[in-house]
């Protein structure tokens, strides 16, 4: 038996008034999903705890089978080791994005113009960091980069009493002041943001950036604080060798953290460019070689949700379907039975540009014990079937073993 779960970022949604009332599920053309789901479990799960935050970290946790009750951490823990961190029992760990702000004088005036520099390049990206720990880091304070805007800092001997450090990507477009910690713990922290603004506005690569009419890397932005992972292997729990298929750190760390494969895809970006086909191919790779699970995490339809990208959104669960979707199923197909698993981890509302914690839809096809499921899959179908999963964490369990 092999088990694979196609894992859409942020692709469930709100009713878009740009897409005619109707959400990006609705609207796409899918039908390799559709025609699975006509012979499917097909329901609701919540994946995450009303008591949590919806963020990529704990529903991805909750999907995978570790409750984030039990387990959670911090999101930055799970990136820093991903780019090979090694980590002390009292290091605390922060994401470090590159962002953009605009350009008033008062930094608490400034506004979030991009949480993602323009999609920087991981090159461009490594140049910035470069300066920013030669700057600010010390014996206590180690900047890391990692791939495009996502980085990290390890703060040694730190708390994670930090106040409210807000996510970049929940205050696009607006005034950051209001969202900078007045925790007396994160002063140092925010002062590195603060100066973080002139040591990188006027940097080489920022110029070029804005040169070829790009958006410049001109801020550091500190959040997703937390310590070093306690995750169980997945074996342990399921008893199956697993791989996790992702072009973010986030998901490689979880992957790591619980003894799984995560292999790299070349041209993978965590956008809608992402190598869909290079996923799909490494998934049936990992598969014949010997694995009896792999995770293929996308990131795409998040993005373009952040971005206020309905269009895009839509076009990314199609390019989902004809370039991951179809292929896994071509590749299945040589073995006498299989299981396949397919979700978002979190609603990411075109509406509210940021992460929703409602329960999404899930859809489990079975291929030697077919169901009766729906016609077409989106949010709505899902919850006129009246399948609903409380507890987010049991939904691996439920896939592997019922």
């Amino acid at each position: 038996m092999k088990y694979v779960v196609i894992l859409y970022d942020g692709m469930a949604d709100y009713p878009v008034p740009a897409l005619g009332g109707k959400t990006p599920m609705m609207c796409a053309k899918k039908p390799y999903f559709d025609s699975l789901a006509k012979k499917s479990e097909v329901g609701l799960v919540k994946t995450v705890a009303d008591s949590l935050k919806p963020g990529s970290d704990v529903a991805n946790m909750s999907v995978m089978g570790f409750d984030p009750m039990k387990y959670y951490t911090g999101r930055s823990p799970l990136e820093a080791v991903s780019i090979g961190v090694k980590l002390k029992d009292d290091d605390v760990t922060l994401r470090c994005n590159l962002v953009t702000l605009s350009d008033e004088e008062n930094y608490g005036d400034k506004t979030m113009v991009d949480y993602s520099a323009g999609d920087i390049s991981s090159e461009e990206a490594a140049e910035l960091i470069k300066a920013v720990e030669e700057a600010f880091g010390n014996e206590k304070y180690k900047y890391y980069s990692g791939v495009s805007y996502r980085h990290c800092l390890v703060v040694s001997e730190g708390t994670t009493d930090l106040g409210n450090m807000t996510p970049p990507h929940d205050i696009s477009g607006r005034v950051v002041g209001e969202y900078l910690s007045t925790s007396e713990n994160a002063s140092e922290l925010i002062a590195m943001m603060k100066k973080s603004y002139d040591v990188l506005k006027d940097h080489p690569v920022n110029k070029k950036r804005i040169a070829e009419g790009k958006r410049p890397g001109n801020s550091i932005w500190l959040w997703g604080e937390g310590n070093k992972p306690i995750l169980p292997t997945f074996k342990s729990l399921y008893n199956l060798d697993g791989a996790v298929i992702s072009a973010v750190d986030l998901l490689k760390g979880i992957g790591i953290s619980a003894g799984m494969e995560t292999p790299d895809v070349e041209g993978a970006t965590g956008y809608i460019d992402t190598n869909f086909e290079g996923k799909a191919e490494c998934a049936l790779q990992v598969l014949k070689d010997g694995k009896d699970f792999v995770y293929i995490h996308i990131e795409a339809p998040d993005e373009c949700g952040h971005r206020d990208e309905p269009e895009n959104k839509v076009k990314a669960i199609e390019l989902i379907d004809e370039l991951v979707l179809k292929r896994v199923l071509e590749g299945l197909e040589e073995y006498d039975d299989y299981k396949i698993m397919i979700l978002p981890d979190h609603p990411t509302p075109i509406v509210t540009k940021t992460h929703a914690r409602d329960p999404v839809p899930y859809m489990i096809y079975h291929k030697n014990a077919e169901k009766n499921g729906v016609d077409t899959i989106n949010e709505e179908t899902a919850k006129a079937t009246g399948v609903f999963v409380e507890n987010g964490a049991s939904i691996m369990g439920h896939f592997i073993n019922d």
